[in-house]
Parts: structure tokens; C-alpha cells; sequence
């Protein structure tokens, strides 16, 4: 059977890269790419407290590649209950923008791995 803490932490990588992706198609997206140069993006202002809001939800998941490996069994599985949680909410509210295909293919993929790391976490029994 599977060490959970390597599962665990091999989903938050899952998890980061198809964010990461998904912000580089945006690049790649020439609508897209003259709202991020305007500053505004579908309305969205692209304000240094924005970006900070924004990085700190991204460090939620990275940390999590790591926090995954080290923390004892109790904290990891709240830990992980909490940062899916929290990032399946995050992504879920996202849906309704009126974003472009790639943002919904990638979407649904974040959420069905955050929604498994909830659940994958959630089941976890010390034994």
C-alpha cells in the first residue's frame, strides 16, 4: 500500500502544474494577454493586492507539496483536509466567469484533485 504522505504530496504537484499551465495557455491567449498588459483583466483589476491575494492561495498549495512529507498524522490530514477545502471553494467560484474552454478543461481537473485530496485525507486512519 501507498505511503498517504507521498500520495498526498504527488496530488498537490498535480494539482500546482495544472494551475501553472493553465496560467501559461492564458498567456498564449492574445484577448487575454492585451487585458494583462491593459492591468485589467474580465474586469479584474491586476492591483498589487490582488497578485498578493493571489500568491497566497498559490502558496497554500505548494506549501502543501511539502507540508504533505513532514507533518505528523494529525496535522497533515487537517492540514490537507483544510488547503483542499479551501482550494476547491476558491476554484468552484471561479467557474461562473465566463472564462474560455481551457480555464473550464483545467478547472474541472483542479477541482476533482482537490475534491480527492478532501476525501483522500478525510479517509486517512492512523494506524
Amino acid at each position: 500500500m501507498k505511503d498517504r504522505r507521498s500520495i498526498l504530496s504527488t496530488m498537490w504537484i498535480f494539482v500546482v502544474l495544472n494551475y501553472l499551465y493553465c496560467d501559461v495557455a492564458g498567456l498564449m491567449d492574445a484577448r487575454l494577454l492585451t487585458q494583462y498588459l491593459s492591468g485589467v483583466v474580465d474586469g479584474w483589476e491586476m492591483s498589487e493586492s490582488f497578485l498578493f491575494s493571489a500568491g497566497v492561495l498559490m502558496e497554500i498549495s505548494i506549501s502543501m507539496v511539502l507540508l504533505s512529507k513532514i507533518l505528523r498524522y494529525k496535522l497533515n490530514r487537517t492540514f490537507n483536509i483544510f488547503a483542499g477545502t479551501i482550494t476547491t471553494l476558491v476554484q468552484v467560484s471561479t467557474l461562473f466567469g465566463g472564462f474560455t474552454s481551457y480555464y473550464l478543461f483545467f478547472s474541472v481537473i483542479e477541482i476533482a484533485a482537490t475534491a480527492f485530496i478532501v476525501w483522500y485525507a478525510l479517509t486517512w486512519k492512523d494506524i
